[in-house]
């Protein structure tokens, strides 16, 4: 690139733009709550959910001080995130507490940025989370999905024009709002079915002695209020 290209660069990320219209916004929910209805799509599109939240737990680790190994992501949708350090303390908590929160913060961070007219840079933003996430996935169906959706974010930014965009932007930030609830709600009745004593907020539990249910209202609580803020700011409420 061209040092003379460098504030035109700099202008299309981090400047604003247009809001698309209503009707793109409400489109935009309808596809989101698709992908998060019916049961043979959602083992397709959670493995979008599965990678922001295996993505939180990784970046809390590191930003909390813990050496992150490596993350993995399975066909099956499940996840794991393997990081180094004491094994108690707030790092571990913090570490072990993002996974189910994540994918609704990261919704209402990208809620937050398209209410801003921010929509390149969301795109963008995106992209690089991914990437770093890449850098960390130790197995090849992980590598697969990251690379899938990490091209969708890179296509759409540099191939299409700004409705498209801002259709997709939006899309993604609906589902993250909306699939960052499903997942608790499951968590809830896989406890109830099969106790699910290493889900994390069994972890939590052993941890922080606070018993897994008062993690797992609070699971609740971030993602059903992430939608709501989140939502009222995309529908310009």
């Amino acid at each position: 690139m061209h040092p003379t290209d460098l504030p035109g660069l700099w202008h299309r990320v981090f400047g604003s733009q247009p809001s698309p219209e209503r009707w793109v916004v409400l489109v935009a929910l309808l596809l989101a709550l698709l992908g998060v209805g019916p049961r043979p799509l959602w083992h397709l599109t959670r493995n979008a959910v599965t990678i922001a939240h295996e993505g939180g737990h990784g970046l809390v680790a590191l930003l909390t001080g813990r050496r992150l190994e490596g993350v993995r992501l399975h066909s099956d949708t499940s996840g794991l995130t393997v990081s180094r350090g004491k094994p108690t303390g707030p790092g571990m908590i913090l570490t072990a507490a993002a996974g189910y929160v994540a994918p609704s913060l990261l919704g209402l961070g990208g809620a937050w940025l398209l209410a801003a007219h921010h929509i390149t840079l969301l795109l963008w933003a995106a992209t690089a989370l991914l990437l770093l996430l890449l850098i960390m996935v130790r197995n090849a169906y992980g590598i697969f999905t990251v690379l899938v959706t990490g091209a969708a974010f890179v296509l759409v930014s540099w191939l299409t024009g700004p409705q498209a965009q801002s259709f997709f932007a939006y899309t993604a930030v609906w589902f993250l709002l909306l699939g960052g609830v499903r997942p608790v709600f499951e968590l809830r009745g896989k406890r109830r079915r099969e106790g699910a004593y290493d889900s994390d907020p069994d972890q939590l539990a052993r941890l922080t002695h606070v018993p897994a249910g008062l993690w797992l209202l609070l699971f609740f609580a971030v993602s059903l209020g992430s939608l709501v803020a989140g939502g009222r700011w995309l529908l310009g409420l």
